[in-house]
Order: structure tokens, then sequence, then C-alpha cells
């Protein structure tokens, strides 16, 4: 696996939503990087539909983002703190413990709820483990009611799920915000379609992440609708550019493709983006800023070798930019 810049460890992390901060969600700063140039522009993200040209379509990702961290108890009142992750059926889910757990274990969870620990998913890692659950609701309705956004360390506070979601979000379904459209507004959208800009949407339900580095990302379930499959098709026929808005379109678009195009596709994704990787379906893109361990990172060295990638990430940090969700913006084009 190749190496992330050292730089993207300069960076600094966003601790709080930029409203938080006095920057509205689409006055966040914006680094473009040229690849025909090898050249980075600072710019800010409402200066989106100045950069992007007549006909280039944007893919967005649709999917909602989940209260999805619960607590639940043992037998000796201990708690134990879930994240949970991607649904395999009504009772069965994938859910990433924060607390050390053992199989076979039975935790309690409010409204006389519980949560049995089966197995890790990989027997090699136990970050990951298959849980069934006991609810009296359907489990989308127990996390409205008991669950709260999944926060890492760096954030400074508990933010309602309101600061978690997308423009774009419809299907509910993510454990994580698919972050790299958070600076979205109704007002940039509105100089998109004037500028000639299209949009289309896919949806990608993004597991939780790990930020260990030697893991590759998780199964995560995907569509890719006729509607967005025909107007990739079309944008690449007539030359137009693609820009996946976050690594998650990247990924539903490229499982979908094909050497003849891109095909409606639904279900289960393992897709790997790395510098080995040919696109098939996307020109540029749009991310947030990324740990130096993260998978997503290394899907972007299919957009930028690595020498360019660094200079990019080291133009940011020398500029203090913003990473994680409420981070900065970079297109990469």
């Amino acid at each position: 696996m190749t190496v992330a810049p050292a730089f993207a460890r300069g960076l600094i992390e966003a601790t709080e939503p930029p409203e938080y901060r006095g920057v509205p969600r689409d006055g966040v700063r914006m680094l473009v990087t040229d690849r025909r140039s090898r050249s980075h522009s600072h710019m800010h993200f409402d200066d989106l539909p100045q950069v992007l040209q007549p006909g280039d379509l944007l893919v967005v990702n649709d999917s909602a983002t989940l209260p999805a961290a619960i607590v639940a108890r043992r037998h000796d009142a201990t708690t134990v703190a879930l994240h949970v992750s991607t649904k395999i059926d009504e009772r069965l889910w994938i859910v990433e413990p924060r607390d050390p757990v053992v199989a076979g274990e039975t935790l309690a969870l409010r409204n006389r709820g519980t949560a049995v620990m089966i197995a890790p998913v990989d027997s090699h890692r136990a970050r990951l483990w298959y849980v069934a659950f006991e609810l009296r609701v359907p489990m989308y309705a127990y996390l409205a009611d008991y669950g709260k956004p999944i926060a890492y360390g760096y954030v400074a506070a508990r933010f309602p799920l309101s600061a978690y979601q997308t423009l774009f979000a419809r299907e509910i379904g993510s454990s994580e915000m698919p972050s790299a459209a958070r600076p979205f507004t109704k007002g940039v959208v509105t100089l998109l379609k004037r500028r000639g800009v299209q949009i289309a949407t896919v949806t990608l339900h993004c597991g939780v992440a790990s930020f260990e580095a030697p893991e590759l990302p998780g199964t995560e379930r995907f569509i890719v609708g006729r509607a967005a499959a025909e107007a990739v098709n079309a944008a690449r026929r007539e030359a137009r550019r693609v820009v996946a808005v976050g690594t998650t379109v990247v990924r539903a678009l490229e499982s979908a493709a094909t050497n003849d195009g891109v095909v409606p596709a639904a279900g289960w994704t393992d897709l790997f983006i790395d510098d080995r990787h040919e696109l098939k379906a996307v020109d540029a893109l749009l991310s947030g800023f990324h740990d130096s361990s993260s998978t997503h990172l290394s899907m972007l060295r299919a957009f930028a070798d690595s020498e360019l990638l660094d200079d990019a990430y080291a133009n940011a940090a020398d500029r203090g930019y913003y990473r994680h969700e409420f981070g900065d913006v970079h297109l990469i084009a």
C-alpha cells in the first residue's frame, strides 16, 4: 500500500462545524489542484460555480446520517459504547464496540432492548462485530430516540444531528456523514445550475471509519440508479467531466462501471481504490482533507500522483487548512 503524505498530519483538526466558528457552510476554504498545470489555487467553497464548467456533471451521495452512537450496559452495570455501522437484516448489524467485549455477551439497551455480541467480522481483527439486536421498535426508530451522531475525540462537543447532514441527504443509512457534500447550500446549487452544471445522485451508506492504517475499507451498501448511470455515460460520451463529490461517490460509481460504461447497480461493494485502479467513471474529485493513515487518502492517488498530492497537502498545511468532517475541501480536477 502506498504511504500517505506526512503533511496530512500538519492540517488543523476541525473540532466543530464551521458555523460554530463564524464561517457559513459554503464559506469553508477550497484548495483546487489542477492536474494539467500541476498547480494549486486557494479559494472558498462558494467559488465552486466559477471553477466548474458548463456541462460538468456533479455526482452527489444522497445517504442521510444516522444518530448511530448508542450506550449499552453489562450485567455489572458498566457501560459499553456501540457505534452501529451496517445493516445486514432487521436484527443483525455490524457494530463497532468502543469498549472490549466477548463473543456471546448480552448487553442491555434502553427500552428493554438487548444486543448479543455474535462474533468479530474479521477473525484476525476484533474492531467490528456481528451483533444481534432485540428491540421493541425498528432500529432506525430506536436510534432516533436514543442514539447520537458518532463523534471522535477531536470533536470538541456534542452537536445536533443536523450538523451531520448534507443538503442532499434523503436515504437513511450512513453511520457517518458523507462529508464532502457538507459545504453545499441551496444558494451554491442554484448558481451551479445557472452555470450549466448538471447534478446526479447515487447512494452509498457509509460504515464506521477506521483510523488503523493497515485496515481496508469495509463492505458498504450502494445504489447507482438508471438516471445516474445514463447521466454519467452521456457526460463521458460527450467529453464532459464527471466530478464525484466524495470518495463514497467514487466507490459507488466505480463499482457500477464496466468497460462499456456505468450500469444501474445495487448491492454491496468491497472495492478498494488506490493508484493501481484505472478510473472508468469519474474524472475529478471533490473531497475533504483526510488523515495520513486513511484509506480515503489512498483513493486520492487514483486522481493525483504522489508528488502532486504531497504538494497539495503541504500547501494546505502551510495555509492552516482544516481536516475531518467539519473541515475544508479539496478539488482535484
